[in-house]
């Protein structure tokens, strides 16, 4: 691969936690192709959340990005240990059993430049799936959008799954339309931060699957199950700036064992049963987030949850519990900018908001 000579400008970070321009100029990439396509190198960030804990997170750096446009040079890149920032461009489409393995690798960004979509329309349990990050450490994946087959229930696959992983942040992305789900975390990860991400369902689900549901338009699984209880102490995951957006029925998330913070989100979708499920040994800080329209907002299921705290939230036209279980949720580590309830809507829906929004590898409008 050549590159043009270059001068990889580094921004200051500004704010407690905020993040960093682009860097400028960009080299220009020759890509597997052979097309000139422009490498968008990106100044090291800082991490918000609990992605800032146990040493940071900030994936693959300055490193030039190989460019990918096809399946086969995406597949190529993300299984390439060596190769430590992946480019996409375009519309890529995941074949039937195509779903990228993404396992052992430390320090890699996957990013997608402005209007970049992962695409599958298989509805099969052993064809669907785009991504499975496995035994990952000190990832980033950003602006990129996860197109779906829409919900079935077919125990398949979800949009992305991470399991195992330590030290990954999901920053101005966009899920939607997952088979099974479309972002589910398990398996003893943690340091986790899931920012300025949309989460949907555009798409009518199917019904009749072998699973059991008729409506799985469920969206983010925290932890597999009860009997999990190697995930005790795991599962520390932020959700800030985040939008759950109508199509969506219920796990907005629902979350076992992990201390979650759910901050400054938008959640409007009409067709909810659940919103936030507080499940097994779920120590939730439910905060500053507007609840429009969403039916039982705050789903204590079981009870059987350690701390289910609700501060600073706004309820419009909702239905169901909107309080917590008397319990005080854990103090997170961390210091993050936060929003009033009555600023959130406005900053999640904006040109830089919520989704794949920030056109490439910039952590401009990502500091929370």
């Amino acid at each position: 691969m050549k590159t043009s000579a270059f001068l990889a400008t580094l921004v200051a970070c500004t704010g407690m936690l905020g993040g960093c321009d682009r860097s400028n100029p960009a080299p220009t990439t020759e890509n597997v192709s052979g097309a000139v396509a422009t490498a968008d190198v990106e100044a090291t960030c800082v991490a918000p959340g609990w992605a800032s804990q146990n040493g940071g997170t900030t994936g693959g750096g300055t490193a030039t990005p190989t460019i990918v446009t096809t399946y086969d040079q995406l597949k190529a890149a993300i299984t390439n240990t060596a190769v430590k920032v992946v480019q996409v461009n375009g519309t890529i489409t995941i074949p039937s059993g195509g779903r990228i393995s993404f396992q052992d690798q430390t320090s890699k960004t996957v990013f997608g430049s402005t209007g970049a979509k992962l695409a599958t329309t298989d509805q099969t349990a052993a064809g669907s799936g785009i991504f499975y990050v496995k035994r990952c450490k000190n990832l980033v994946i950003r602006n990129l959008i996860f197109d779906g087959p829409g919900a079935y229930d077919v125990n398949g696959q979800d949009d992305c799954t991470i399991d195992a992983c330590t030290n990954v942040w999901v920053d101005h992305c966009e899920f939607r339309d997952g088979l099974d789900g479309n972002l589910d975390i398990k398996n003893t990860s943690s340091y986790i931060t899931v920012s300025w991400t949309k989460f949907a369902y555009l798409k009518a689900p199917r019904a009749g699957g072998s699973g059991g549901s008729n409506d799985h338009r469920f969206s983010n699984l925290i932890g597999s199950s009860d009997d999990a209880t190697a995930d005790r102490g795991k599962l520390n995951i932020t959700f800030a700036r985040c939008w759950w957006a109508p199509g969506c029925v219920a796990r907005m998330p629902r979350v076992r064992f992990g201390k979650v913070q759910v901050v400054n989100s938008l959640f409007n979708s009409a067709n909810s049963t659940s919103g936030v499920q507080a499940g097994f040994e779920a120590n939730l800080l439910v905060q500053n987030n507007v609840f429009e329209n969403v039916n039982r907002p705050i789903d204590l299921m079981a009870n059987n949850s350690t701390a289910v705290q609700v501060t600073g939230n706004t309820f419009t036209g909702t239905t169901g519990n909107t309080a917590g279980n008397g319990k005080t949720a854990f103090t997170p580590p961390y210091t993050l900018s936060l929003l009033s309830a009555s600023s959130v809507k406005a900053a999640v829906t904006g040109t830089s908001g919520a989704g794949a929004t920030v056109g490439g590898n910039t952590c401009a409008h990502s500091g929370i």
